[in-house]
């Protein structure tokens, strides 16, 4: 039997987090999200005195590549490359609900 803990972090979405709180909250090194930066994976939404911060979107994002990294084994390209696939996914079923009539 496995057993798996889920952490619930509640972020208001007008929130901002430093690189060293999305390493923290996200389980991945400062190493490992400035390759996601440079993979364009997540992005900052802003720089205060120098450091870059992100938004809630980017811990969703990291908490995906996370998973990935770990259950899967991928290095930072091809997280990104699983990333932008799941959300193009993402965008055509929305796609697809909206054009189909209601039962």
């Amino acid at each position: 039997m496995r057993i798996e803990v889920t952490e619930v972090v509640r972020i208001e979405e007008h929130q901002t987090l430093s690189l060293a709180e999305l390493a923290d909250l996200s389980r991945l090194s400062e190493a490992d999200l400035l390759e996601l930066l440079e993979c364009g994976v997540i992005a900052p939404t802003g720089s205060a005195a120098g450091r870059p911060s992100f938004g809630a979107e980017c811990l969703i994002a990291a908490r995906a590549a996370c998973r990935l990294k770990e259950e899967l084994e991928l290095d930072s390209h091809s997280i990104a490359v699983v990333l932008a696939l799941l959300e193009r996914i993402r965008r055509l079923e929305s796609q697809l609900r909206a054009r189909s009539p209601s039962p």
